[in-house]
C-alpha cells in the first residue's frame, strides 16, 4: 500500500511540514552541533513533539522525524552505546506518532484533510560527515558502501513504525541509486526521494535532474521524487523538468528564500520576497502535488499552503 498515493487519491496536495531546526532554536535549543536537531532527541525530546504538533496545527499532512542527522555512529561518537543509539533513532518515530495521534484524537482536526503520516527522515551521507559535502555529493564511496551506511537507520525507522521514508537532500544520483536498491530489502516500504539542487536543471553534484528522474521513474518503491533544501528561484524550472521525465508525484519543499553562508554558518537575506501562498499555488500549477518547506521555513509558511489547499476540490 502506497501511503502517498492514498492521500493524493482523495486530496489535491499532500502538505509536508517545514524546518525542524529553526523551530527548535525558537524554543531556545542550541543546535551548533554535528548532531544538529538529533541532539534534542537526547536532551529534550518533548520539544520535538511540540514542533510536530505546531506543524499539524498549521495544516501539515506529514511529520518528518528528527532523524535526518541521527546515525548510530554519530551517537556513539558521543559516548552512547549502539543499543542507546538505536533506541534514540526509533524514538524519533515514536515522538512523531505520539504527536500525530494526539492531534488526530480531536475530531475537529479531521475536516477536509487526511490522517497525517509519520515519515522517517534519512539524510545523506554528507550530513553525517557534517563538513558541507551533503551539498556537493563530494564523497568517495561506492553504491554498496552507501547502502551499508544507510541500512541500519532505515531498518530502525521501518521497524519503529514509520508510515513512509523520506530520503532527503540527496546530492548525487549515486546515493539515490543506493537508496533505491536498499529499499528492495524492505519490500513493503515506500519512500519519498528528494534531491538538493544547485540551479534550474542540476542537482548539487552537477548531475541533470532529468537523468535522475528518468532512472528513478522505474523504481516502484519510490513513491514520489522531488527537491528540497533548494533556492526558491530554481523551483519552477525544476518542477517543469521533473514533470517531463517522470510520472510519479513531484514533491517540493525549498528553503525560505534566505541564502546560507557555509563559511560562517549564517543566513543572509535572499532576493525573493516571500509569499508562500502564491509561490506554492504556482508550484501546484506546474505539477507539484507534495508541497512543504525546508530550511528557515516555519508553521506560518505551512499554514499559507493549507489556506488554499483545503479549499481546492
Amino acid at each position: 500500500m502506497n501511503p502517498i498515493e492514498n492521500v493524493l487519491n482523495s486530496f489535491p496536495v499532500m502538505i509536508l511540514d517545514g524546518a525542524m531546526a529553526t523551530e527548535l532554536e525558537k524554543y531556545e535549543c542550541d543546535l551548533n552541533d554535528s548532531l544538529w536537531s538529533a541532539k534534542v532527541l537526547i536532551e529534550n525530546p518533548e520539544l520535538i513533539k511540540k514542533v510536530h504538533l505546531d506543524y499539524f496545527e498549521a495544516g501539515a499532512d506529514c511529520a518528518m522525524t528528527a532523524s535526518y542527522q541521527a546515525t548510530i555512529a554519530g551517537f556513539m561518537s558521543r559516548g552512547l552505546s549502539k543499543e542507546e543509539a538505536e533506541e534514540l533513532i526509533g524514538k524519533s518515530v515514536q515522538i512523531a506518532a505520539e504527536a500525530r495521534d494526539e492531534f488526530w484524537a480531536d475530531e475537529k482536526n479531521h475536516v477536509n484533510r487526511p490522517k497525517p503520516l509519520v515519515a522517517g527522515s534519512i539524510g545523506p551521507y554528507g550530513a553525517f560527515l557534517a563538513d558541507g559535502s551533503e551539498y556537493t555529493g563530494d564523497y568517495d564511496l561506492t553504491e554498496e558502501q552507501l547502502m551499508d551506511f544507510h541500512r541500519d537507520r532505515m531498518k530502525i525507522l521501518v521497524e519503529a513504525g514509520a508510515d513512509i521514508l523520506v530520503c532527503e537532500t540527496i546530492p548525487c544520483l549515486k546515493e539515490a541509486k543506493a537508496i533505491a536498491r536498499l529499499l528492495k530489502e524492505f519490500p513493503t516500504v515506500y519512500a519519498l526521494l528528494s534531491f538538493s539542487a544547485k540551479d534550474e536543471l542540476h542537482i548539487s553534484d552537477g548531475e541533470k535532474i532529468a537523468d535522475c528522474m528518468t532512472w528513478l521513474n522505474d523504481q516502484d518503491q519510490v513513491a514520489s521524487i522531488g527537491v528540497n533544501c533548494t533556492a526558491l528561484e530554481y523551483i519552477p524550472s525544476l518542477i517543469a523538468e521533473m514533470k517531463r521525465h517522470t510520472n510519479k508525484p513531484i514533491s517540493v519543499y525549498p528553503n525560505s528564500g534566505e541564502k546560507y553562508n557555509p563559511d560562517d554558518k549564517t543566513w543572509e537575506s535572499g532576493s525573493i520576497k516571500m509569499d508562500y501562498k502564491q509561490l506554492s499555488k504556482q508550484w501546484f500549477g506546474l505539477g507539484a502535488t507534495l508541497i512543504g518547506g525546508c530550511c528557515r521555513t516555519s508553521p506560518a509558511h505551512i499554514k499559507e499552503v493549507a489556506s488554499w489547499v483545503r479549499e481546492e476540490k
